[in-house]
């Protein structure tokens, strides 16, 4: 699992790629956790673009990037989410917590 961040007037895009697991999800919140502390991003979008296998670990991801961000008072969304990962992410009802589009959102 790799990713890459972005930062444009106070909104966050962290670009996914790989498979997101029980072993890489940790990994994956503390980094996320450190940008949204350094950066204190009015909203954070989490582009799943480039993610090929998702499992649980990916729903407790959006959880607690959501708890970071609610902490701040900002919004997160979910993009570009692929068909397996969205599957995993529709099932666990995440979608009512938090918005999903097919699209990155504009800069």
């Amino acid at each position: 699992m790799n990713f890459t961040s972005l930062l444009q007037e106070k909104r966050l895009t962290i670009l996914l790629s790989g498979e997101i697991d029980h072993h890489a999800a940790k990994e994956i919140m503390e980094a996320v956790s450190a940008k949204i502390n350094v950066y204190l991003p009015q909203y954070c979008e989490l582009d799943f673009g480039g993610v090929s296998f998702m499992d649980s670990s990916g729903i407790a991801l959006v959880i607690h990037t959501l708890r970071a961000m609610n902490q701040l008072g900002g919004k997160l969304r979910l993009t570009n989410v692929p068909p397996q990962p969205r599957k995993v992410l529709l099932a666990s009802g995440i979608q009512k917590l938090v918005a999903m589009s097919q699209e990155r959102s504009p800069a």
